[in-house]
C-alpha cells in the first residue's frame, strides 16, 4: 500500500520543483525528502522524478502517480472535514426511534429544540413499541430511543446498551363520562372489580402489568375489548364498553366522552428511558439528543399541560 506521507513529498517536490523547496515547505531537511521520494520509487518500482538544469521533472510514471494522489488528499480533506462536523454535532446523521405516547408529546418538541440548535444534522424518526426498537437499537439500525419499562417485568438494557431514566409515567383510569364513579376524584383498584376493562394486547408489557395490579387487589379483570393504540382505547370507554389503565403520556388528547381519575393511594407508574449505545463511539448528536430530551422530560414533569401544548406548537412549525 502507498504511503500518502511520501506521497504528499512527491507531490510537494513536483510542485515547488526542487527538493530544498520542498524541504523547506515541509519542515523536513533535504536528506528526508530525498529518502522519502528514494522509498516511493522503490515500492513502486519507476523512477519518479528527474532533475534537468529548470529543476525537478515528474516521469510519466511521477505525474500519473501525483495526479492520483491529488484526488486522495481531496478525499481525506473531505472525510476530515465531515469528522470534524460530525464529532462537533454541525453534520453527519442522528436516527431516533420512540414509542407511540412519547412521540407525541416529548419527542415533536425534542425534535423541534434539537433541529434549530443542529440544523446540519440529518435528524430521523421511527416509532414503535419497545421491543421492536430496542433489538433495532441493538444491531445499529438506530442511534438513540425512548423506551419504557414497567415495574415487575425484568428489562436490562441488553448488552452495549445505556439506559437514562427520564421520568416516571403513571397510569390513571379512564371512566366513561356518565359512568357512577365518575363523580369520586380518586379511586382503588377494588372498585373497578366489577367493571368490564379495555387495554392493549394481552403480550404487551402494560396490559400485564394491569393484570399483576388487579390480581394483587384480589381480582382478574374481565377484558372485553384490546387495542394498542390508546386513542382507540379511550373511545371505546367513552362508548361505555369498559374502563381502562392509561399512562399519562397517552392522555395528552383527551376524549370528551370520558374522565381521568387518579388511583389511591398511589397511581401505578411506568418509567420512560432514553437508551443509546454504551461504547465509546457514541456519536455526539446521541449524547446531545439525550440532554435535550432530559430537559423536555423534567419540564413535562412539573406541568404536563403546558409541554403538550408547546410540543404542538413546535411541531406545528417544524411540518
Amino acid at each position: 500500500m502507498l504511503n500518502t506521507g511520501r506521497l504528499q513529498v512527491l507531490s510537494e517536490v513536483l510542485k515547488r520543483g526542487s527538493f530544498s523547496a520542498a524541504a523547506d515547505a515541509l519542515s523536513y531537511t533535504q536528506s528526508a525528502v530525498s529518502q522519502a521520494i528514494a522509498r516511493l520509487e522503490a515500492e513502486v518500482g519507476a523512477t519518479l522524478v528527474v532533475r534537468d538544469r529548470r529543476g525537478v521533472k515528474p516521469t510519466a510514471a511521477g505525474a500519473t502517480l501525483v495526479e492520483h494522489a491529488e484526488a486522495i488528499f481531496a478525499q481525506i480533506e473531505a472525510a476530515e472535514a465531515d469528522l470534524a462536523a460530525v464529532l462537533g454535532v454541525r453534520g453527519g446523521r442522528l436516527r431516533v426511534a420512540s414509542f407511540p405516547s412519547a412521540g407525541s408529546t416529548l419527542m415533536p418538541l425534542a425534535v423541534a429544540t434539537f433541529r434549530r440548535g443542529h440544523p446540519d444534522v440529518a435528524l430521523t424518526l421511527a416509532e414503535g413499541e419497545p421491543e421492536e426498537i430496542g433489538p433495532r437499537l441493538r444491531a445499529g439500525e438506530i442511534d438513540h430511543a425512548l423506551l419504557f419499562e414497567v415495574p415487575g417485568v425484568r428489562q436490562r438494557p441488553g448488552a452495549g446498551l445505556r439506559n437514562v431514566t427520564l421520568l416516571e409515567d403513571p397510569m390513571h383510569v379512564a371512566l366513561p363520562a356518565q359512568h357512577p364513579l365518575a363523580s369520586k376524584r380518586a379511586l382503588r383498584l377494588p372498585d373497578l372489580r366489577a367493571e368490564d376493562w379495555v387495554q392493549t394486547s394481552a403480550s404487551s408489557p402494560c396490559a400485564r402489568h394491569v393484570v399483576r395490579l388487579c390480581l394483587a387487589a384480589g381480582f382478574e379483570p374481565n377484558v372485553t375489548f384490546e387495542s394498542d393504540d390508546y386513542e382507540t382505547v379511550q373511545g371505546l370507554v367513552a362508548a361505555g364498553v369498559g374502563v381502562a389503565l392509561v399512562p399519562r403520556l397517552a392522555l395528552s388528547h383527551l376524549h370528551p366522552g370520558i374522565v381521568v381519575r387518579e388511583l389511591s393511594p398511589r397511581s401505578p407508574a411506568r418509567k420512560v428511558v432514553a437508551a443509546t449505545m454504551s461504547n465509546p463511539g457514541v456519536a455526539p448528536a446521541a449524547r446531545t439528543m439525550l440532554k435535550i430530551l432530559s430537559d423536555v422530560a423534567s419540564d413535562y414533569a412539573a406541568s404536563p399541560e403546558d409541554v403538550i401544548a408547546r410540543a404542538g406548537a413546535d411541531a406545528a412549525r417544524v411540518a
